[in-house]
């Protein structure tokens, strides 16, 4: 990406005969290229995040990506305040919408008091 070349991350191979491992987090396969890669710096970081979001979709040619009025509303909204902290925390999804749909919670935890 610092050439300019698009690149993503990406995966359909979970859970099957032939790679019996994975949970389907894009942020988790993001966070693994960032320790492969020995990736540290906030700019770095931050393309990592995009080749598992924006970065992907251009590469699918989505001329609807994004948030903006009268595009699908497909997201997904990660407990976290910007990218780079979703790659290095590996930041758990809240909810996620399709078409403006929710279709799933993810509730936050909660830590209680001992008793």
């Amino acid at each position: 990406m610092a050439y300019g070349v698009n690149c993503s991350i990406s995966t359909n191979n979970v859970l099957n005969p032939f790679t019996p491992f994975g949970d389907c987090s894009l942020v988790r396969m993001a966070n693994l290229y960032a320790n492969i890669t020995q990736v540290g710096a906030s700019r770095d970081l931050k393309s990592c995040f995009e080749m598992i979001s924006s970065a992907s979709a251009r590469i699918l040619n989505h001329r609807d990506y994004g948030i903006a009025v009268g595009l699908p509303a497909d997201l997904v909204a990660l407990d976290c305040k910007a990218s780079t902290e979703a790659v290095c925390e590996l930041a758990q999804p809240l909810f996620g919408l399709k078409k403006g749909r929710r279709t799933f919670d993810r509730p936050e935890a909660v830590l209680h008091r001992p008793a």
